[in-house]
Protein backbone atom coordinates (compact mmCIF):
# COMPACT_ATOMS: atom_id res chain seq x y z
CA UNK A 1 0.00 0.00 0.00
CA UNK A 2 2.75 2.51 0.82
CA UNK A 3 4.33 2.22 -2.59
CA UNK A 4 0.95 2.97 -4.13
CA UNK A 5 0.49 6.24 -2.19
CA UNK A 6 4.10 7.17 -2.95
CA UNK A 7 3.47 6.77 -6.63
CA UNK A 8 0.36 8.91 -6.45
CA UNK A 9 2.20 11.68 -4.56
CA UNK A 10 5.05 11.60 -7.00
CA UNK A 11 2.61 12.03 -9.87
CA UNK A 12 0.90 14.93 -8.16
CA UNK A 13 4.26 16.61 -7.54
CA UNK A 14 5.19 16.24 -11.16
CA UNK A 15 1.94 17.87 -12.24
CA UNK A 16 2.38 20.74 -9.80
CA UNK A 17 5.91 21.31 -10.99
CA UNK A 18 4.77 21.35 -14.56
CA UNK A 19 2.02 23.80 -13.69
CA UNK A 20 4.49 26.04 -11.79
CA UNK A 21 6.89 26.10 -14.76
CA UNK A 22 4.13 26.98 -17.06
CA UNK A 23 3.06 29.73 -14.70
CA UNK A 24 6.52 31.26 -14.64
CA UNK A 25 6.89 31.19 -18.39
CA UNK A 26 3.64 32.85 -18.93
CA UNK A 27 3.64 35.22 -15.97
CA UNK A 28 3.97 38.20 -18.13
CA UNK A 29 1.02 37.56 -20.21
CA UNK A 30 -2.53 38.39 -19.33
CA UNK A 31 -3.83 35.02 -20.08
CA UNK A 32 -1.37 33.31 -17.74
CA UNK A 33 -3.71 33.54 -14.79
CA UNK A 34 -6.53 31.88 -16.48
CA UNK A 35 -4.35 29.09 -17.79
CA UNK A 36 -2.84 28.61 -14.36
CA UNK A 37 -6.25 28.20 -12.87
CA UNK A 38 -7.20 25.77 -15.55
CA UNK A 39 -4.03 23.79 -14.92
CA UNK A 40 -4.69 23.74 -11.24
CA UNK A 41 -8.18 22.49 -11.79
CA UNK A 42 -6.88 19.79 -14.08
CA UNK A 43 -4.23 18.83 -11.57
CA UNK A 44 -6.77 18.65 -8.78
CA UNK A 45 -9.04 16.56 -10.99
CA UNK A 46 -6.16 14.22 -11.88
CA UNK A 47 -5.14 14.01 -8.23
CA UNK A 48 -8.67 13.27 -7.13
CA UNK A 49 -9.03 10.62 -9.83
CA UNK A 50 -5.70 9.08 -8.91
CA UNK A 51 -6.57 9.03 -5.24
CA UNK A 52 -9.93 7.39 -6.00
CA UNK A 53 -8.29 4.81 -8.21
CA UNK A 54 -5.55 4.18 -5.66
CA UNK A 55 -8.12 3.79 -2.92
CA UNK A 56 -10.11 1.33 -4.97
CA UNK A 57 -6.99 -0.69 -5.77
CA UNK A 58 -5.96 -0.61 -2.13
CA UNK A 59 -9.36 -1.94 -1.06
CA UNK A 60 -9.19 -4.73 -3.64
CA UNK A 61 -5.68 -5.59 -2.61
CA UNK A 62 -6.68 -5.74 1.06
CA UNK A 63 -9.58 -8.03 0.22
CA UNK A 64 -7.31 -10.40 -1.74
CA UNK A 65 -4.75 -10.42 1.03
CA UNK A 66 -7.44 -11.18 3.59
CA UNK A 67 -8.66 -14.13 1.49
CA UNK A 68 -5.12 -15.51 1.12
CA UNK A 69 -4.49 -15.09 4.81
CA UNK A 70 -7.68 -16.95 5.63
CA UNK A 71 -6.69 -19.81 3.30
CA UNK A 72 -3.27 -20.01 4.91
CA UNK A 73 -4.87 -20.13 8.32
CA UNK A 74 -7.13 -23.01 7.25
CA UNK A 75 -4.16 -24.92 5.80
CA UNK A 76 -2.20 -24.34 8.97
CA UNK A 77 -5.06 -25.62 11.11
CA UNK A 78 -5.39 -28.74 8.88
CA UNK A 79 -1.66 -29.41 9.09
CA UNK A 80 -1.78 -29.02 12.85
CA UNK A 81 -4.63 -31.54 12.98
CA UNK A 82 -2.64 -34.06 10.90
CA UNK A 83 0.45 -33.59 13.02
CA UNK A 84 -1.62 -34.10 16.13
CA UNK A 85 -3.08 -37.32 14.71
CA UNK A 86 0.35 -38.64 13.73
CA UNK A 87 1.72 -37.79 17.12
CA UNK A 88 -1.04 -39.75 18.78
CA UNK A 89 -0.38 -42.71 16.44
CA UNK A 90 3.33 -42.64 17.22
CA UNK A 91 2.58 -42.52 20.89
CA UNK A 92 0.33 -45.58 20.53
CA UNK A 93 3.02 -47.48 18.63
CA UNK A 94 5.61 -46.53 21.20
CA UNK A 95 3.33 -47.86 23.89
CA UNK A 96 2.86 -51.14 21.98
CA UNK A 97 6.62 -51.52 21.46
CA UNK A 98 7.23 -50.90 25.10
CA UNK A 99 4.70 -53.59 25.98
CA UNK A 100 6.29 -56.08 23.58
CA UNK A 101 9.77 -55.30 24.86
CA UNK A 102 8.60 -55.94 28.40
CA UNK A 103 7.03 -59.28 27.29
CA UNK A 104 10.22 -60.26 25.46
CA UNK A 105 12.37 -59.43 28.44
CA UNK A 106 10.05 -61.49 30.63
CA UNK A 107 10.24 -64.45 28.18
CA UNK A 108 14.02 -64.17 28.00
CA UNK A 109 14.20 -64.19 31.75
CA UNK A 110 12.04 -67.33 31.85
CA UNK A 111 14.33 -69.03 29.25
CA UNK A 112 17.42 -68.08 31.25
CA UNK A 113 15.83 -69.52 34.38
CA UNK A 114 14.95 -72.75 32.50
CA UNK A 115 18.52 -73.03 31.17
CA UNK A 116 19.87 -72.53 34.64
CA UNK A 117 17.56 -75.25 35.94
CA UNK A 118 18.57 -77.64 33.12
CA UNK A 119 22.24 -76.96 33.77
CA UNK A 120 21.70 -77.57 37.45
CA UNK A 121 19.93 -80.86 36.68
CA UNK A 122 22.72 -81.90 34.31
CA UNK A 123 25.32 -81.18 36.94
CA UNK A 124 23.34 -83.16 39.51
CA UNK A 125 22.83 -86.07 37.09
CA UNK A 126 26.54 -86.08 36.17
CA UNK A 127 27.47 -86.06 39.83
CA UNK A 128 25.12 -88.96 40.55
CA UNK A 129 26.51 -90.91 37.56
CA UNK A 130 30.06 -90.24 38.72
CA UNK A 131 29.19 -91.44 42.24
CA UNK A 132 27.47 -94.55 40.86
CA UNK A 133 30.30 -95.34 38.40
CA UNK A 134 33.07 -94.48 40.79
CA UNK A 135 34.87 -92.36 38.18
CA UNK A 136 34.70 -88.68 37.30
CA UNK A 137 33.62 -87.26 33.94
CA UNK A 138 37.12 -86.34 32.73
CA UNK A 139 38.47 -89.83 33.36
CA UNK A 140 35.46 -91.42 31.69
CA UNK A 141 35.85 -89.11 28.69
CA UNK A 142 39.53 -89.93 28.38
CA UNK A 143 38.78 -93.65 28.67
CA UNK A 144 36.04 -93.42 26.01
CA UNK A 145 38.27 -91.50 23.63
CA UNK A 146 41.05 -94.03 24.10
CA UNK A 147 38.65 -96.89 23.38
CA UNK A 148 37.26 -95.17 20.28
CA UNK A 149 40.78 -94.45 19.07
CA UNK A 150 41.83 -98.09 19.49
CA UNK A 151 38.70 -99.34 17.77
CA UNK A 152 39.17 -96.90 14.89
CA UNK A 153 42.78 -97.97 14.53
CA UNK A 154 41.78 -101.66 14.44
CA UNK A 155 39.05 -101.01 11.89
CA UNK A 156 41.48 -99.04 9.74
CA UNK A 157 43.99 -101.89 9.89
CA UNK A 158 41.29 -104.42 9.03
CA UNK A 159 40.12 -102.22 6.17
CA UNK A 160 43.63 -101.90 4.80
CA UNK A 161 44.13 -105.64 5.06
CA UNK A 162 40.80 -106.33 3.35
CA UNK A 163 41.63 -103.91 0.55
CA UNK A 164 45.00 -105.55 0.01
CA UNK A 165 43.47 -109.01 0.15
CA UNK A 166 40.70 -108.03 -2.21
CA UNK A 167 43.17 -106.53 -4.66
CA UNK A 168 45.22 -109.74 -4.60
CA UNK A 169 42.09 -111.87 -4.95
CA UNK A 170 40.85 -109.74 -7.83
CA UNK A 171 44.20 -110.11 -9.57
CA UNK A 172 44.19 -113.87 -9.02
CA UNK A 173 40.57 -114.12 -10.12
CA UNK A 174 41.15 -112.20 -13.34
CA UNK A 175 44.28 -114.15 -14.11
CA UNK A 176 42.43 -117.40 -13.48
CA UNK A 177 39.52 -116.27 -15.64
CA UNK A 178 41.82 -115.38 -18.52
CA UNK A 179 43.64 -118.72 -18.29
CA UNK A 180 40.41 -120.70 -17.93
CA UNK A 181 38.82 -118.88 -20.88
CA UNK A 182 41.86 -119.55 -23.06
CA UNK A 183 42.00 -123.20 -22.05
CA UNK A 184 38.29 -123.66 -22.67
CA UNK A 185 38.53 -122.09 -26.13
CA UNK A 186 41.67 -123.93 -27.21
CA UNK A 187 41.85 -127.22 -25.35
CA UNK A 188 40.47 -129.38 -22.61
CA UNK A 189 41.80 -129.81 -19.11
CA UNK A 190 44.28 -132.49 -20.30
CA UNK A 191 46.03 -130.45 -22.99
CA UNK A 192 48.34 -133.13 -24.37
CA UNK A 193 45.38 -135.43 -25.17
CA UNK A 194 43.51 -133.03 -27.40
CA UNK A 195 46.15 -130.74 -28.88
CA UNK A 196 48.47 -133.38 -30.30
CA UNK A 197 48.09 -136.34 -32.60
CA UNK A 198 50.58 -139.15 -33.06
CA UNK A 199 51.21 -140.77 -36.47
CA UNK A 200 52.91 -144.14 -36.55
CA UNK A 201 55.75 -144.70 -39.04
CA UNK A 202 56.74 -147.97 -40.68
CA UNK A 203 60.36 -147.35 -39.65
CA UNK A 204 62.61 -144.66 -38.23
CA UNK A 205 64.07 -144.20 -41.71
CA UNK A 206 60.82 -142.46 -42.67
CA UNK A 207 61.67 -139.57 -40.28
CA UNK A 208 64.56 -138.50 -42.51
CA UNK A 209 62.36 -138.57 -45.60
CA UNK A 210 59.72 -136.50 -43.76
CA UNK A 211 62.32 -133.91 -42.80
CA UNK A 212 63.80 -133.79 -46.29
CA UNK A 213 66.99 -132.24 -47.51
CA UNK A 214 67.90 -129.29 -45.29
CA UNK A 215 64.41 -129.57 -43.73
CA UNK A 216 62.57 -128.45 -46.86
CA UNK A 217 59.85 -131.10 -46.56
CA UNK A 218 59.00 -130.29 -42.95
CA UNK A 219 59.02 -126.57 -43.72
CA UNK A 220 56.64 -127.07 -46.64
CA UNK A 221 54.43 -129.31 -44.49
CA UNK A 222 54.18 -126.76 -41.64
CA UNK A 223 53.67 -123.79 -43.96
CA UNK A 224 50.74 -125.50 -45.70
CA UNK A 225 48.99 -126.95 -42.67
CA UNK A 226 49.85 -124.49 -39.89
CA UNK A 227 50.61 -127.49 -37.68
CA UNK A 228 53.86 -128.16 -35.85
CA UNK A 229 55.46 -131.44 -36.92
CA UNK A 230 57.56 -132.72 -34.03
CA UNK A 231 60.16 -135.33 -34.93
CA UNK A 232 61.78 -136.49 -31.69
CA UNK A 233 63.32 -139.62 -30.24
CA UNK A 234 60.01 -141.45 -30.03
CA UNK A 235 60.56 -144.67 -31.99
CA UNK A 236 58.58 -145.07 -35.20
CA UNK A 237 56.26 -142.10 -34.49
CA UNK A 238 56.00 -138.37 -35.08
CA UNK A 239 53.74 -135.87 -33.32
CA UNK A 240 51.44 -133.26 -34.79
CA UNK A 241 50.73 -130.30 -32.47
CA UNK A 242 48.12 -127.59 -32.99
CA UNK A 243 45.34 -125.93 -31.04
CA UNK A 244 43.14 -125.97 -34.16
CA UNK A 245 41.60 -129.47 -34.25
CA UNK A 246 40.51 -129.19 -37.90
CA UNK A 247 43.99 -128.22 -39.11
CA UNK A 248 45.47 -130.98 -36.99
CA UNK A 249 43.11 -133.54 -38.55
CA UNK A 250 44.01 -132.33 -42.06
CA UNK A 251 47.70 -132.67 -41.22
CA UNK A 252 47.18 -136.18 -39.83
CA UNK A 253 45.37 -137.46 -42.93
CA UNK A 254 47.89 -135.69 -45.16
CA UNK A 255 50.87 -137.29 -43.39
CA UNK A 256 49.27 -140.74 -43.49
CA UNK A 257 48.73 -140.40 -47.24
CA UNK A 258 52.36 -139.32 -47.77
CA UNK A 259 53.67 -142.21 -45.71
CA UNK A 260 51.47 -144.68 -47.60
CA UNK A 261 52.60 -143.26 -50.96
CA UNK A 262 56.27 -143.11 -49.98
CA UNK A 263 57.02 -140.12 -52.20
CA UNK A 264 57.61 -137.10 -49.96
CA UNK A 265 58.63 -133.80 -51.54
CA UNK A 266 57.06 -130.29 -51.70
CA UNK A 267 54.92 -131.08 -54.77
CA UNK A 268 53.51 -134.29 -53.29
CA UNK A 269 52.95 -132.46 -49.98
CA UNK A 270 50.80 -129.86 -51.74
CA UNK A 271 48.82 -132.57 -53.55
CA UNK A 272 48.28 -134.55 -50.37
CA UNK A 273 47.21 -131.37 -48.53
CA UNK A 274 44.52 -130.62 -51.12
CA UNK A 275 43.16 -134.18 -50.92
CA UNK A 276 43.21 -134.24 -47.09
CA UNK A 277 41.54 -130.85 -46.83
CA UNK A 278 38.78 -131.91 -49.21
CA UNK A 279 38.30 -135.11 -47.21
CA UNK A 280 38.12 -133.25 -43.89
CA UNK A 281 35.73 -130.66 -45.32
CA UNK A 282 33.44 -133.46 -46.48
CA UNK A 283 33.70 -135.13 -43.07
CA UNK A 284 32.84 -131.83 -41.38
CA UNK A 285 29.76 -131.36 -43.57
CA UNK A 286 28.68 -134.94 -43.01
CA UNK A 287 29.07 -134.58 -39.23
CA UNK A 288 26.99 -131.39 -39.22
CA UNK A 289 24.25 -132.91 -41.39
CA UNK A 290 24.06 -136.12 -39.35
CA UNK A 291 23.82 -134.03 -36.14
CA UNK A 292 21.05 -131.95 -37.74
CA UNK A 293 19.15 -135.12 -38.60
CA UNK A 294 19.71 -136.48 -35.09
CA UNK A 295 18.05 -133.47 -33.42
CA UNK A 296 15.18 -133.49 -35.97
CA UNK A 297 15.56 -129.93 -37.20
CA UNK A 298 14.59 -128.49 -40.57
CA UNK A 299 16.72 -126.63 -43.05
CA UNK A 300 19.72 -124.64 -41.87
CA UNK A 301 22.28 -122.46 -43.60
CA UNK A 302 25.08 -124.60 -45.06
CA UNK A 303 27.72 -122.38 -43.47
CA UNK A 304 26.19 -123.01 -40.06
CA UNK A 305 26.12 -126.74 -40.74
CA UNK A 306 29.81 -126.62 -41.66
CA UNK A 307 30.69 -124.69 -38.49
CA UNK A 308 28.74 -127.24 -36.44
CA UNK A 309 30.59 -130.09 -38.11
CA UNK A 310 33.94 -128.55 -37.10
CA UNK A 311 32.92 -129.02 -33.47
CA UNK A 312 33.32 -132.76 -34.04
CA UNK A 313 37.03 -132.15 -33.42
CA UNK A 314 36.55 -129.79 -30.46
CA UNK A 315 36.32 -130.84 -26.80
CA UNK A 316 35.51 -128.91 -23.62
CA UNK A 317 36.74 -130.43 -20.36
CA UNK A 318 37.04 -133.74 -22.20
CA UNK A 319 33.45 -133.61 -23.54
CA UNK A 320 33.01 -133.58 -27.32
CA UNK A 321 31.31 -130.27 -28.19
CA UNK A 322 29.21 -131.59 -31.08
CA UNK A 323 27.96 -134.43 -28.90
CA UNK A 324 27.24 -131.88 -26.18
CA UNK A 325 25.18 -129.79 -28.64
CA UNK A 326 23.11 -132.78 -29.72
CA UNK A 327 22.51 -133.76 -26.11
CA UNK A 328 21.61 -130.18 -25.14
CA UNK A 329 19.14 -129.97 -28.03
CA UNK A 330 17.35 -133.14 -26.88
CA UNK A 331 17.22 -131.93 -23.25
CA UNK A 332 15.92 -128.50 -24.33
CA UNK A 333 13.22 -130.14 -26.43
CA UNK A 334 12.06 -132.23 -23.47
CA UNK A 335 12.02 -129.23 -21.15
CA UNK A 336 10.06 -127.21 -23.71
CA UNK A 337 7.54 -130.02 -24.11
CA UNK A 338 7.00 -130.12 -20.34
CA UNK A 339 6.59 -126.32 -20.16
CA UNK A 340 4.38 -125.95 -23.20
CA UNK A 341 6.93 -124.05 -25.30
CA UNK A 342 7.72 -124.60 -28.98
CA UNK A 343 9.79 -127.79 -28.87
CA UNK A 344 11.42 -127.29 -32.29
CA UNK A 345 12.54 -123.77 -31.41
CA UNK A 346 14.01 -124.97 -28.10
CA UNK A 347 15.94 -127.78 -29.83
CA UNK A 348 17.30 -125.29 -32.36
CA UNK A 349 18.49 -122.89 -29.64
CA UNK A 350 20.12 -125.72 -27.69
CA UNK A 351 21.75 -127.09 -30.83
CA UNK A 352 23.28 -123.72 -31.78
CA UNK A 353 24.15 -122.36 -28.33
CA UNK A 354 27.88 -123.26 -28.57
CA UNK A 355 28.33 -122.50 -32.28
CA UNK A 356 30.78 -119.77 -31.31
CA UNK A 357 33.31 -122.36 -30.11
CA UNK A 358 34.02 -123.27 -33.73
CA UNK A 359 35.71 -119.88 -34.30
CA UNK A 360 36.29 -118.42 -30.81
CA UNK A 361 39.89 -119.67 -30.85
CA UNK A 362 40.42 -117.53 -33.94
CA UNK A 363 38.43 -114.42 -32.98
CA UNK A 364 38.79 -114.40 -29.21
CA UNK A 365 36.17 -113.18 -26.78
CA UNK A 366 33.21 -115.00 -25.25
CA UNK A 367 31.97 -117.87 -27.39
CA UNK A 368 28.36 -116.99 -26.43
CA UNK A 369 28.59 -113.49 -27.92
CA UNK A 370 30.58 -114.73 -30.92
CA UNK A 371 28.00 -117.46 -31.55
CA UNK A 372 25.12 -114.97 -31.27
CA UNK A 373 26.75 -112.75 -33.88
CA UNK A 374 27.23 -115.74 -36.22
CA UNK A 375 23.61 -116.82 -35.83
CA UNK A 376 22.41 -113.26 -36.41
CA UNK A 377 24.54 -112.96 -39.54
CA UNK A 378 23.10 -116.17 -41.01
CA UNK A 379 19.48 -115.13 -40.47
CA UNK A 380 18.45 -116.96 -37.31
CA UNK A 381 15.42 -115.68 -35.38
CA UNK A 382 16.03 -112.98 -32.71
CA UNK A 383 14.75 -115.34 -30.00
CA UNK A 384 17.38 -117.94 -31.00
CA UNK A 385 20.12 -115.28 -31.08
CA UNK A 386 19.15 -114.05 -27.62
CA UNK A 387 19.16 -117.59 -26.19
CA UNK A 388 22.69 -118.11 -27.55
CA UNK A 389 24.12 -114.85 -26.16
CA UNK A 390 22.44 -115.29 -22.77
CA UNK A 391 23.30 -118.93 -22.00
CA UNK A 392 26.35 -117.89 -19.90
CA UNK A 393 24.77 -114.67 -18.51
CA UNK A 394 26.90 -112.29 -20.57
CA UNK A 395 23.45 -110.91 -21.40
CA UNK A 396 20.57 -111.05 -18.94
CA UNK A 397 18.06 -113.75 -20.05
CA UNK A 398 14.76 -112.11 -21.03
CA UNK A 399 12.79 -115.02 -22.49
CA UNK A 400 11.71 -118.48 -21.36
CA UNK A 401 13.58 -119.94 -24.33
CA UNK A 402 16.86 -118.45 -23.07
CA UNK A 403 16.27 -119.92 -19.60
CA UNK A 404 15.49 -123.36 -21.10
CA UNK A 405 18.72 -123.20 -23.11
CA UNK A 406 20.69 -122.34 -19.97
CA UNK A 407 19.13 -125.21 -18.05
CA UNK A 408 19.71 -127.73 -20.85
CA UNK A 409 23.34 -126.64 -21.23
CA UNK A 410 23.93 -127.00 -17.48
CA UNK A 411 22.29 -130.43 -17.40
CA UNK A 412 24.34 -131.74 -20.30
CA UNK A 413 27.62 -130.39 -18.92
CA UNK A 414 27.09 -131.29 -15.26
CA UNK A 415 25.56 -134.74 -15.52
CA UNK A 416 27.74 -137.51 -14.05
CA UNK A 417 30.26 -138.78 -16.60
CA UNK A 418 29.81 -135.92 -19.04
CA UNK A 419 32.98 -134.12 -18.03
CA UNK A 420 36.10 -135.00 -16.10
CA UNK A 421 34.85 -134.53 -12.56
CA UNK A 422 33.85 -137.27 -10.18
CA UNK A 423 30.25 -137.15 -8.98
CA UNK A 424 31.16 -137.88 -5.37
CA UNK A 425 33.62 -134.97 -5.19
CA UNK A 426 31.10 -132.68 -6.82
CA UNK A 427 28.29 -133.55 -4.39
CA UNK A 428 30.63 -133.38 -1.39
CA UNK A 429 31.87 -129.94 -2.34
CA UNK A 430 28.33 -128.56 -2.66
CA UNK A 431 27.38 -130.09 0.69
CA UNK A 432 30.42 -128.56 2.38
CA UNK A 433 29.62 -125.14 0.96
CA UNK A 434 26.07 -125.22 2.32
CA UNK A 435 27.15 -126.48 5.73
CA UNK A 436 29.76 -123.73 6.09
CA UNK A 437 27.18 -121.03 5.38
CA UNK A 438 24.57 -122.60 7.69
CA UNK A 439 27.04 -122.55 10.61
CA UNK A 440 26.81 -118.75 10.87
CA UNK A 441 24.14 -117.21 13.16
CA UNK A 442 21.19 -115.52 11.49
CA UNK A 443 21.29 -117.73 8.36
CA UNK A 444 17.92 -119.25 7.46
CA UNK A 445 18.54 -121.05 4.14
CA UNK A 446 21.51 -121.75 1.86
CA UNK A 447 21.47 -122.75 -1.81
CA UNK A 448 24.53 -123.85 -3.79
CA UNK A 449 23.77 -122.82 -7.38
CA UNK A 450 25.38 -122.81 -10.83
CA UNK A 451 27.24 -126.06 -10.20
CA UNK A 452 28.74 -124.69 -6.99
CA UNK A 453 29.96 -121.44 -8.53
CA UNK A 454 27.44 -119.36 -6.54
CA UNK A 455 26.35 -119.66 -2.92
CA UNK A 456 23.07 -117.88 -2.17
CA UNK A 457 22.52 -117.26 1.57
CA UNK A 458 19.11 -116.12 2.90
CA UNK A 459 19.32 -114.42 6.31
CA UNK A 460 16.85 -113.28 8.98
CA UNK A 461 16.38 -109.50 8.49
CA UNK A 462 15.56 -109.05 12.16
CA UNK A 463 18.96 -110.35 13.26
CA UNK A 464 21.22 -109.07 10.48
CA UNK A 465 21.13 -105.54 9.05
CA UNK A 466 22.57 -104.32 5.73
CA UNK A 467 26.07 -103.78 7.13
CA UNK A 468 25.92 -107.14 8.84
CA UNK A 469 24.94 -108.79 5.56
CA UNK A 470 28.04 -107.43 3.83
CA UNK A 471 30.22 -108.57 6.76
CA UNK A 472 28.58 -112.02 6.71
CA UNK A 473 29.33 -112.43 2.99
CA UNK A 474 32.95 -111.56 3.65
CA UNK A 475 33.21 -114.01 6.58
CA UNK A 476 31.65 -116.87 4.60
CA UNK A 477 34.00 -116.21 1.67
CA UNK A 478 37.05 -116.27 3.96
CA UNK A 479 35.83 -119.49 5.59
CA UNK A 480 35.35 -121.16 2.20
CA UNK A 481 38.83 -120.08 1.11
CA UNK A 482 40.39 -121.69 4.17
CA UNK A 483 38.37 -124.94 4.26
CA UNK A 484 37.27 -125.90 0.73
CA UNK A 485 39.30 -126.74 -2.38
CA UNK A 486 37.62 -125.65 -5.61
CA UNK A 487 38.51 -124.52 -9.15
CA UNK A 488 37.95 -120.93 -10.22
CA UNK A 489 35.93 -118.75 -7.85
CA UNK A 490 32.73 -118.98 -5.81
CA UNK A 491 30.36 -116.02 -5.54
CA UNK A 492 28.80 -115.60 -2.08
CA UNK A 493 25.50 -113.70 -2.28
CA UNK A 494 23.72 -112.76 0.99
CA UNK A 495 20.01 -112.03 0.50
CA UNK A 496 18.24 -109.94 3.17
CA UNK A 497 14.56 -109.20 2.64
CA UNK A 498 12.25 -107.45 5.12
CA UNK A 499 8.51 -107.71 4.52
CA UNK A 500 5.93 -105.75 6.54
CA UNK A 501 2.25 -106.72 6.32
CA UNK A 502 -0.88 -105.03 7.64
CA UNK A 503 -4.60 -105.31 6.93
CA UNK A 504 -7.19 -102.59 6.30
CA UNK A 505 -10.45 -103.46 7.99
Amino acid sequence: MEWLFGAVGFGVGVLLAAAGGLLLRRRGSESGGRQLNTAREQARSILTSAESEAEAKAVAYREREDIKLEERRRESRAMEDRLTQRESTLEQRAANLTHREEAAMLREQEIENARANIHSLEVQARERLERMAGVDAKAAKAQLLAGVEDEARREAMVLVRDVETKAKEEGDRRAGWIIASAVQRLASSVVSDVTTSSVMLPSDEMKGRIIGKDGRNIRAFESLTGVNLVVDDTPEAVTLSSFDPVRREVARLMLEQLIADGRIHPASIEEAHAKAKAEVDQAVRDAGEWALVDVRLGRMNTELVSLLGQLKYRTSYGQNVLTHLVETAHIAGMLAAELGVDESEARRAGFLHDIGKSVSHLLGGSHALVGAEIARRFGEEPAIVHAIEAHHNEVEPRTLLAVITQAADALSASRPGARREQLEAYVRRLHDLEQIAMSFPGVERVFAMQAGRQLRVVVDPGLIDDLGAADLARQIARRIESEVSYPGQIQVMVVRELRSTDYAR
